[in-house]
């Protein structure tokens, strides 16, 4: 005697019997998160389960609370969140991994574009290399506290420069110095050693003071078409 099934091959099975058989096989489910749990792992609640999985490594885009994500493993004991569905707050994103991170392309370009501010931040340190940098600003704000620079040649054009600080020090081989007006006010003494000195104006050379002494070892030399003294 036959005895024909009474149950529909079109039928789906219960809510009751999809959670058996997950329970007891493999995993694939939709949640919420609810919590992050210590060491990596997170609390998803998915058909009023709650399952507790672990981050796969291809989910780059870190779980917040209350985002709609994937949860899939061969066990209901062992569980990795997959992908994130859909945020809860689509404001915020971060990408987060537990060690180094290289982000490289073999025969193309990178870029990296934000619509209002792109912030780099090294804990330790912040290294480019590259053979041409290139930077080009509106504005810039530059706050070092020691600044160190070593390179073969340097080059400014600027329309008006103004430097301020407590010392300043220059040591060269070659000074050279061309304006057309040139303005120098020292409120202490200015000296100035030099083998040779030479000053030559075309047109009046004048040096005053309230007293005034010019000294010379061997030689002194006035000579003009017209000398006044007194």
């Amino acid at each position: 005697m036959n005895v024909a099934s009474l149950r529909s091959p079109s039928i789906q099975p219960t809510a009751t019997e999809q959670r058996t058989s997950a329970e007891g096989g493999a995993v694939n489910a939709l949640g919420s998160v609810t919590s992050a749990l210590p060491g990596g792992l997170y609390s998803v609640e998915s058909d009023g389960r709650v399952l507790h999985c672990q981050r796969a490594a291809s989910c780059l885009l870190r779980p917040e609370i209350g985002d709609l994500v994937l949860v899939s493993g061969p066990d209901a004991k062992r569980l990795y969140l997959t992908a994130v569905a859909e945020q809860a707050d689509a404001r915020t994103s971060r990408l987060d991994v537990s060690g180094d991170l290289t982000l490289a392309s073999e025969r193309g370009a990178v870029s990296i574009e934000s619509a209002t501010r792109l912030s780099l931040q090294g804990r330790e340190r912040l290294c480019m290399d590259t053979p041409q940098l290139e930077i080009d600003a509106d504005t810039a704000d530059c706050r070092v506290g020691r600044l160190a620079y070593q390179g073969e040649e340097a080059e400014a054009r600027v329309l008006s420069m103004r430097v301020i600080g407590r010392v300043y020090e220059v040591i060269v081989d070659r000074l050279v110095h061309l304006s057309k007006t040139a303005f120098r006010m020292t409120e202490g003494i200015d000296q100035v050693r030099a083998s040779h000195i030479d000053y030559q104006a075309s047109e009046m050379a004048r040096l005053h003071g309230r007293n005034t002494v010019v000294t010379a070892q061997d030689l002194i030399k006035a000579d003009a078409s017209q000398i006044h003294m007194g």
